[in-house]
């Protein structure tokens, strides 16, 4: 029987438009799931209630559990990682450029220009893929209002330089910590950094609750803005006292994250295990380049990532891309194109300004990785990837 899908997802790791056949192949990720039975037990008590969404007693175990976990003041649930950014941006009543990297999946640019507020693209560091904080100074303006960067596969921004720079000039942090859910930076949970960090619990993210975002944040008014934003701006039967969205999660998400929440840490060393796997066959070799394991920092082993470079090592990223897809494993050109590239802009913006950003986008692959990802299947990956060397 053929198996086809269509898949889509935040911050993705895999996206694609059309029907993909699924059986026999090696996708760049696949969702982490709990036992069948542990589910169904976790969400039997919803058909004795019939209370499915509107912060049921899910929701509420399920942000206490979060805010347990990632070691952070406070959390707010929302339906998606996107409306967390979108929503933050909206509850902050930010106006004029926001400073943040074209390195990134769709949402965090769009988030920013759904708010009315002109995103200001700052190059990368080409190590970590992150905002380059030496560049940011530069970026800002008299109109500029808070700086959102990006975790990138991992890789924790530069944290201590990018607050000394929004302490000097007053700016606001937002974080898109959408790939370092799980992760600690010099002991603290990456959440509880800057004004707010932003999560994704997308179906593709090392841990999902099948759909599904968060806000970490500290200041109470900013948890109340949150609140009003996501649910209409009602404050009871009777009271709408502000224009918010829908962004509630239902309980049967916040079920999944219960569960997934349970089995996270045997997953992240599950993803450990592969990256060992696939460093031991990749590392070294002439014309590639690995992501270095940051200091101070605790893994989540999201993505591996892998910078191809055809001048020494013999082919070109797309060349690789292209002899994995005929050999059934589907890996991502991610991020590609940068955010400041999108039709969308019509070319409102000058790609020349980011030119690390725009050379690591047209060499970068982020190759299969899942917590169930087979060493034989981790060896026949590099083998074909190693088969490309001139």
């Amino acid at each position: 029987m053929r198996i086809c899908l269509y898949y889509f997802c935040f911050c993705g790791s895999f996206h694609c438009y059309g029907k993909v056949n699924i059986v026999g192949k090696i996708l760049v990720t696949r969702s982490s799931m709990p036992p069948l039975e542990e589910y169904v037990d976790e969400i039997r008590e919803l058909w004795d209630s019939h209370w499915l969404t509107n912060m049921g007693v899910k929701h509420k175990a399920f942000q206490a559990a979060l805010k347990d976990y990632l070691d952070v003041d406070c959390v707010e649930l929302l339906t998606n990682g996107h409306m967390a950014l979108e929503l933050t941006l909206q509850a902050m009543n930010l106006q004029g450029e926001v400073i943040t990297t074209p390195f990134t999946f769709a949402s965090t640019t769009h988030a920013i220009v759904r708010n009315g507020l002109e995103p200001v693209f700052c190059d990368i560091d080409p190590d970590t893929y992150t905002i380059d904080p030496e560049k940011i100074e530069k970026r800002i303006t008299d109109r500029t209002c808070a700086i959102m960067p990006v975790h990138v596969y991992g890789n924790v921004c530069h944290i201590e330089e990018i607050q000394r720079i929004a302490r000097k000039y007053e700016l606001k942090v937002i974080y898109d910590a959408a790939h370092t859910f799980g992760e600690t930076y010099k002991g603290r949970g990456i959440g509880s950094y800057g004004d707010a960090s932003c999560f994704s619990f997308h179906a593709t993210k090392v841990f999902n609750s099948v759909e599904g975002g968060a806000v970490c944040y500290h200041n109470a008014a900013l948890g109340e803005a949150l609140y009003e934003l996501k649910n209409f701006g009602i404050h009871g039967p009777e009271e709408v006292s502000a224009v918010g969205a829908n962004a509630k999660m239902n309980e049967f998400c916040a079920a999944m994250g219960l569960c997934n929440l349970r089995h996270l840490d045997e997953e992240i060393q599950k993803r450990k295990a592969v990256a060992e796997r696939y460093r031991e066959r990749l590392d070294g070799v002439e014309g590639l380049r690995l992501n270095p394991l940051q200091k101070d920092v605790t893994p989540n082993y999201a993505y591996f990532p892998v910078l191809f470079e055809p001048e020494t090592f013999g082919a070109s990223r797309s060349e690789v891309f292209d002899k994995l897809g005929q050999n059934g494993i589907v890996a991502r050109k991610y991020f590609y194109p940068l955010t400041n590239t999108f039709s969308a802009f019509g070319g409102k913006y000058d790609v020349s300004e980011t030119p690390v950003a725009l050379h690591i986008s047209k060499r970068v692959l982020t190759l299969p990785m899942y917590a169930d990802l087979a060493p034989e299947e981790v060896d026949r990956i590099c083998d074909i990837i190693l088969s490309c060397q001139a």
